[in-house]
């Protein structure tokens, strides 16, 4: 079993494939969509901003193999950026469209004028507690309120039917999002300690089947 990184010129690369190295997984990083396709689970990392992010993506040539593995029911996950990517658009500097995998926008934080966001520092950066769909596969064995890494500015806002997990700042944000073998995390599994380690884990274990 192979879990392909994908390669687009944005994310942290090493640091989720060390992690997933750490925890047993087999990975490689790669640029290639052969490769890619022939993966048995996609990762999807991601820092910056989401429109040179997303253009770097569909110029990569990996957008296919992506689609391609939702589509085929491989396991997917997208991280920070990576999980901003699969949704519909994000106004980030401007409006700008992302895969659609989910119908969800991205804002920022200070969009909210109900909120006194001078009590707050954006980006959102730091161990926030985040509170989980116990019905997802990948918090399986988790604590029940665990405490997770986050560094953004902008976010899906509120909780969806296919909203794995909330977290509170200002405002209540998704955390995490689910809809069958497609996952995405808006914090940083492999900056999370343990509980991170562990939700690799259970990526593992689904991309195995051995978690559904």
């Amino acid at each position: 079993m192979k879990i392909a990184i994908l390669d687009y010129d944005v994310g942290n690369l090493r640091s989720v494939s060390k992690a997933l190295e750490y925890v047993g997984a087999r990975t490689v990083i790669t640029k290639n969509p052969d490769e890619a396709s022939a993966a048995d689970a996609l990762i999807l990392p991601g820092v910056g901003a989401f429109r040179d992010a997303c253009e770097s993506f569909r110029q990569s040539g990996l957008e296919p193999a992506l689609r391609c593995a939702v589509g085929a029911g491989k396991p997917v996950l997208g991280i920070c950026l990576g999980m901003q990517l699969l949704m519909k658009d994000s106004t980030e500097h401007g409006l700008h469209e992302g895969l659609c995998l989910f119908p969800a926008s991205i804002t920022r934080f200070t969009e909210n004028s109900a909120v006194d966001w001078s009590a707050l520092k954006i980006p959102h950066m730091g161990w926030n507690s985040i509170k989980l769909n116990p019905k997802c596969p990948l918090f399986n064995g988790l604590p029940d309120v665990p405490f997770v890494y986050f560094v953004h500015s902008f976010c899906v806002k509120g909780a969806h039917e296919w909203s794995a997990a909330t977290c509170e700042y200002g405002e209540e944000f998704t955390a995490a999002v689910w809809r069958g073998n497609l996952f995405g995390t808006q914090f940083h599994p492999e900056k999370s300690g343990e509980v991170g380690l562990q939700i690799l884990r259970n990526f593992i274990a689904i991309s195995e089947g051995r978690l559904c």
